[in-house]
């Protein structure tokens, strides 16, 4: 497989580690293992404790620990274990798809922008990729009627993503039924990547349910990293019809084998505690979200958004005779603020911005951008 660069990660990898405001982060704030500790009942954190410190490193269950597959399976509809594949991130199950499902000359369709994996693999194996735009004269919102227009015959997959990395939008769950009817009606799968699953937004759109609850061509991804603020465990996994699943699995002996037993022991921690993990994302999406209105409304005729109606991310617009690639890479190095190009995602004069950040952090991110944004002016 010939692939094309990453422009994304690339970017973030020049910067994210060296900046003291990272508010183009893509999840919510970081949880530590004391914070996961700390939701378990009080009579119980010793023993938990105990049995973390105490467990053998060795490696762990294929396909994911029949606990973890078990609670996984549970938050899906008709689902049981054998569902659910636990992988290395979601980046890990949507490699194994694209691999499994798709052969060369295959017909796909991917919305645009995107997570550049989403398109850049399937064109990587040789598909014909058809691009599902979500376009600023939508509101950056998704057109089924798009979508409907470029469905032929050869269509194997449908690719989705709700909420939207990076625009914020959502596919309401009838436009996801009528995405689902659509593949349907070709016998193309319908993959969605529900990395923001569960990150719901103060005023913003209800959740379409995952692909899976939809029927036997549906195909749902998930992640500890975005909602449970767990990105270095590099947990996610497929739910799918038992046949894919296996496919995959098999496919994975060749990439990470197994995920990492210490991993696999604190997802089931955090999905334990998922209710409570959710409360406290609210508190901060919250807090975040009315700061960047607040900031978006003082600099009017200098930047706009379209707020995301779920999720975590917004593309945000700026009215400066700069290059979004130069004008990212000086915040960073200049002012210490991650803030995504929008080039990396096909949107020039844009930028993209992410709201799970530490509140204080995310305001101080705002107020350095703002002295930036002088300077250029």
């Amino acid at each position: 497989m010939k692939i094309e660069p990453f422009a994304l990660e690339r970017w973030l990898t020049r910067h994210e580690l060296h900046v003291k405001y990272d508010i183009a982060e893509s999840g919510i704030l970081p949880l530590t293992m004391a914070d996961l500790l700390a939701f378990e009942p009080e009579d119980r954190r010793a023993e938990t404790l105990d049995r973390l410190l105490t467990l053998p490193l060795g490696y762990s269950e294929a396909v994911g620990t029949l606990h973890l597959r078990t609670l996984l399976a549970e938050t899906y509809r008709n689902c049981d274990p054998d569902n659910v594949l636990v992988t290395t991130g979601a980046i890990e199950a949507n490699f194994l798809l694209f691999n499994v499902l798709l052969d060369a000359g295959d017909h796909v369709i991917a919305p645009y922008p995107a997570y550049q994996q989403l398109y850049s693999v399937p064109q990587a194996l040789g598909c014909h990729v058809s691009r599902w735009e979500i376009r600023p004269e939508t509101g950056f919102r998704y057109d089924v009627a798009d979508l409907e227009r470029l469905l032929t015959p050869q269509t194997r997959l449908i690719v989705v993503n709700t909420p939207h990395n990076p625009t914020g939008a959502m596919l309401s769950p009838e436009d996801l039924r009528r995405v689902y009817a659509l593949a349907e009606s070709v016998g193309a799968y319908v993959l969605c990547d529900e990395a923001y699953r569960w990150l719901t937004i103060p005023g913003g759109d209800i959740f379409a349910p995952p692909a899976f609850d939809l029927g036997p061509l549906g195909i749902s991804v998930g992640t500890l990293s975005k909602p449970f603020g767990l990105p270095g465990l590099r947990l996610g996994w497929m739910v799918a019809p038992k046949e894919i699943v296996a496919k995959c699995w098999s496919m994975r002996d060749y990439v990470s084998l197994s995920p990492g037993k210490l991993n696999d022991a604190l997802g089931v921690l955090a999905i334990t505690h998922k209710d409570k993990i959710i409360a406290r994302n609210q508190a901060i999406i919250e807090a975040n979200l009315a700061a960047a209105n607040r900031w978006v409304d003082n600099h009017a005729g200098l930047l706009s958004w379209t707020p995301p109606r779920g999720g975590l991310l917004a593309l945000l617009r700026y009215n400066l005779d700069i290059p979004s690639l130069e004008l990212s890479d000086k915040l960073a190095e200049e002012y210490s603020v991650m803030l995504a190009p929008g080039s990396a995602f096909g949107y020039e004069g844009h930028l993209r911005i992410g709201i799970g950040q530490n509140p204080s952090v995310f305001q101080q991110g705002l107020d350095a951008t703002t002295r930036c944004f002088a300077e250029l002016r």
